[in-house]
This record gives C-alpha cells, structure tokens and sequence, in this order.
C-alpha cells in the first residue's frame, strides 16, 4: 500500500530570518542547510556514522525499547563556541508531561564529532538566528544538542512519545539525520495560539526545520518498519537565552560552565 507524504515548505538561506519571525518555522533542503552554515553537505554527511552506535535510552517511561540517544551541552558567544560540563537535561512537566521533572543524564556526545569543524559551524548558525529573530544582539545563547535514533525492533517507535508539545526555549531545531525501511514519521506543526498548522515529511538527510517554540507546537507521527532493521534518525538542538532550562534544578551555575 503506498502512502500519502507531504513534501516540505522548503524556503532559501536568505529568507530564514523572515519566515521564522512571520510565520513560526522555517525549513530547509540539504544543501540549503549546508550553504546557510557555511559548510559543505559531505561534511554533515560524515557526522551521520555516530548514530549507529547510539546506546539505549533509559528513561522511557512509557515502557518502550524503541529509543537511542546522546546529550551534550554547548555556550556559543559571537564566534566562540564551548562545550559545557556535562550536565542531566531537564523539563518542567508543563512542557513534557511525560518527563517532565526528571533529572535524565544521557551519555555524552562523542568527542570527536564536538571537536569536528562542522559541528561549531551548526552551533554558531543556530546561535546567529536566534539573535536575529529573538533577542538582537543578545548572547551569550545555551544549546543543547540531542541525537536521537527511533527504531522499529518492537514494532512502532515513537519519536515524540510526550505528543504534541513545546520546549521551553527560544528556537527548536531538528534535522533529519536519516531514516531507512520505516513509514510514517510525519512532522506536524501548528500555533499555539491560533488555528493555522502544517504537515509534511523530511525525507533528504540534513534538511531542516526551525522553530519559534514560544509561537508553535510540535509533534512527529510514529513510525512503523516496511522492512527488518528500520530506524529514522535526527539531531534536535535547543537554543535558550539567560540559562540552560532547569540549571537551578540540576545545581549547575547560570554560566553552564
């Protein structure tokens, strides 16, 4: 049976600022991503090896097996990009209410993917936006960089098991990583205050959606396997004026650092 996908709203480089400040989100195709990075696309590519070996998420309280993940932190200032002591991630239950409230202390990123010019390149990109369309001039920014594997071992996997929801940052990013031998997995966005939304699928590794997560709420559908061995990867990073979210919670100082 063949399914109904929708392709994605893509727009340039150049109109990111503008379509994130008047419309909540803004998405982008691979080489899009690349140029509005300022890297080539085969340097992203050769970051895509470390999600085959990410360990298993414990903290899944719905029961499930389906997700893998790493978590690290980073404090980008103008050009300078530091990663912070290693910390738990935290949300308040009125942004997850299925985790909400849980110190999650996930493996950290590999250090050689954090030391890869690439990688401070994103961060520095995902930083500057977020100066342009939140707070101008406003820095230093807190990231927090998750990858994520969702896979389809017990049957369906789950990449948003919390639902639809906000984070509590400043600007949501989520690249698709991959995704192999699965169906479904559809991007859902809509207002939170308001009755417009949009639907489509990332299909291309490393293209690119960008949200205002004050304005918009998000979910992405679950997915099933349409072969043995089928996964959907992606990398989600945060990125949040003042302080990591909850750094009173988890005893880390203002700074991260």
């Amino acid at each position: 049976m063949s399914q109904v996908t929708f392709s994605p709203p893509f727009v340039h480089p150049p109109q990111v600022s503008e379509q994130l400040c008047k419309a909540g989100y803004a998405v982008l195709a691979p080489a899009d991503v690349a140029s509005w990075a300022g890297c080539e696309l085969h340097e992203l590519t050769a970051l895509i090896q470390d999600w085959a070996g990410l360990p298993p998420d414990d903290f899944l309280k719905d029961g499930g097996r389906y997700r893998r993940r790493r978590h690290s932190c980073f404090v980008v200032t103008g050009d300078d990009v530091q990663q912070a002591p290693h910390r738990p991630h935290w949300q308040p239950v009125e942004y997850n209410a299925l985790h909400g409230g849980m110190q999650r202390l996930f493996a950290p990123m590999l250090d050689p993917t954090v030391a890869a010019p690439v990688w401070n390149k994103l961060l520095r990109a995902l930083a500057r936006v977020s100066g342009e369309v939140f707070a101008p001039g406003a820095e230093p920014w807190y990231l927090e960089a998750h990858q994520f594997r969702i896979d389809t071992t017990d049957g369906i996997g789950r990449p948003t098991p919390e639902g639809a929801h906000r984070d509590g940052v400043d600007l949501v990013a989520v690249f698709l990583v991959g995704r192999h031998a699965v169906k479904g997995g559809e991007t859902r966005v809509f207002e939170a205050e308001g009755p417009s939304g949009v639907r489509f699928t990332l299909t291309e590794p490393w293209s690119l959606m960008l949200l205002d997560d004050a304005r918009m709420i998000h979910e992405t559908t679950p997915i099933q396997p349409i072969a043995e061995g089928g996964y959907r990867d992606t990398l989600v990073v945060t990125c949040r004026r003042g302080s990591f979210q909850g750094a009173d919670v988890v005893g880390a100082s203002p700074a991260g650092l």
